[in-house]
């Protein structure tokens, strides 16, 4: 297999360094290029092509929320790996609607960091283990302000949909992959969402963390 192909955008030298040194003692994963700032890293990723941005969040120049942004407009296929210190819902909801694939915290360990990286490059999401607690206690209370309606079990169907859309894949790839079409698998994800009572893609990440679907990508 060929490796991960990495680009690190981070305005720190000592930080991105640190990056460096700990992904190329990796046989499996590839830098391919570093950034110091948001629209440096947009540039690079498109003329490298890599697998995946491990973007920073505040960066100078283009944030990483908006950088994530248009490297989901113009490069749909790269991957963007969030890396910072921020433990606030509102900053992971943010880059979870811009379309980051994985969110790990800086004070993390090195062996989040590249467990997260592989989940990543074998098509999956990850949101760093300190805080799926407090993600999944967020789903859990939504659930239960929600329950009041009554609700049904989605359908095997359903919930394969759904768990392909949490772990990244777009409506077009989960048509192929299930031999449906692109319609088929919109109604498949509306009716899901709909008996689980959900409103976003946030929720789908959330309903995976808790049933533990991430970790089987």
């Amino acid at each position: 297999m060929s490796n991960i192909r990495v680009l690190i955008a981070e305005d720190h030298r000592t930080v991105r360094e640190g990056l460096e040194m700990i992904l190329k003692a990796q046989p499996d994963i590839e830098v391919v290029g570093e950034a110091g700032d948001g629209q440096a890293a947009v540039e690079l990723a498109k003329a490298l092509n890599p697998d995946i941005v491990i973007m920073d969040v505040s960066m100078p120049q283009l944030n990483g929320l908006k950088a994530t942004r248009k490297l989901q407009r113009s490069l749909p296929n790269v991957k963007v790996l969030t890396l910072t210190r921020h433990k606030d819902d509102g900053y992971l909801q943010q880059l979870l609607r811009a379309g980051v694939s994985g969110y790990v915290l800086k004070q993390s360990s090195s062996t989040e960091l590249l467990h997260a990286i592989r989940v990543i490059a074998g098509g999956g999401q990850y949101v760093d283990s300190a805080l799926t607690h407090r993600i999944v206690g967020s789903f859990v209370e939504k659930s239960g302000a929600r329950s009041a309606a009554p609700q049904r079990e989605p359908s095997e169907r359903e919930s394969e949909v759904l768990r392909l859309i949490a772990w990244g894949h777009s409506n077009k790839e989960i048509a192929t992959r299930l031999d449906l079409s692109v319609k088929t698998v919109e109604v498949h994800k509306a009716n899901g969402m709909r008996k689980l009572g959900m409103k976003s893609r946030i929720d789908i990440v959330q309903y995976a963390i808790l049933r533990g679907w991430l970790d089987e990508a």
